[in-house]
């Protein structure tokens, strides 16, 4: 009780202080979405932004210097996905560790979920990794890319986010904390049955709409719905209805309305 009031101090702390004009600048160039999003939207964005970026660690590595441009871009992205939901669900994102582009790091023995909860053995090229109770590794490149291509389907802000919010259930199983059983079920529903029709057209070498990387561990399939959910919401309504819903419940937003423009 004592540390939800510190909380709640230090964060009127910090939005007392006035959104920096800078900071305004930056949201629509590095945030494709940024215009679609209603005034009351981009409001609560800004305020999320500021404490996010006020209360994580951040820090540039292999060279690259940490900027407010950075802090922005990623804490942006990363807060679109908690628009409508609690803040502290990135409670467990202490530390923020970008790179300037794709990082060598060390392989780890593949698991079933795909996400790293360790430190990894031996070389593999990344764009970004989420550790459970760890930081987030990003690459600068590839989150600057992701901003200003919100239509392409690949976001990886969006995606190791997703994997901390999916780790939030206490393992990185693609089901992220959920409001009862019955959404529970359903969810378990839906993609069970969109990762069974996913991985029959591999098998028959028929395109997807799902990246291809979505059928390598339940975890990874979550977090490639996400990224498409938010940059491709009226191609997913259109080809995977039931699993554009449940998502839709879940982040209690609806981007195929917002692609549909006012």
């Amino acid at each position: 009780m004592f540390l939800d009031w510190l909380r709640r101090r230090r964060r009127e702390r910090i939005l007392a202080e006035p959104f920096p004009e800078a900071w305004d600048e930056l949201l629509p160039r590095h945030m494709g979405c940024w215009r679609e999003l209603s005034d009351e939207e981009r409001g609560h964005l800004r305020q999320l932004v500021q404490v996010f970026v006020a209360e994580k660690h951040w820090e540039g590595l292999g060279g690259l210097e940490m900027s407010d441009e950075i802090k922005v871009t990623v804490a942006a992205q990363a807060c679109l996905l908690i628009l409508y939901l609690h803040h502290d669900l990135y409670r467990q994102v202490e530390s923020i560790l970008v790179y300037p582009s794709t990082m060598v790091a060390p392989q780890r023995p593949t698991s079933i979920f795909g996400v790293a909860t360790s430190p990894p053995k031996g070389p593999m090229p990344i764009l970004g990794q989420a550790f459970s109770r760890g930081p987030v590794i990003l690459a600068w490149d590839a989150v600057r890319r992701g901003g200003e291509n919100p239509r392409d389907g690949h976001n990886v802000v969006f995606h190791e986010f997703a994997h901390k919010l999916d780790m939030l259930s206490g393992n990185a199983d693609g089901v992220p904390p959920l409001a009862d059983r019955e959404t529970y079920a359903r969810w378990v529903e839906v993609f069970e049955r969109a990762w069974a029709e996913l991985h029959a057209a591999q098998d028959a070498g028929r395109r997807t709409f799902l990246d291809a990387y979505a059928g390598e561990s339940p975890a990874e399939f979550f977090a490639v719905a996400t990224e498409q959910f938010f940059e491709q919401g009226l191609a997913m309504q259109r080809k995977h209805p039931d699993l554009y819903e449940v998502l839709r419940g879940f982040y209690r937003q609806d981007p195929a309305q917002r692609g549909r423009g006012p």
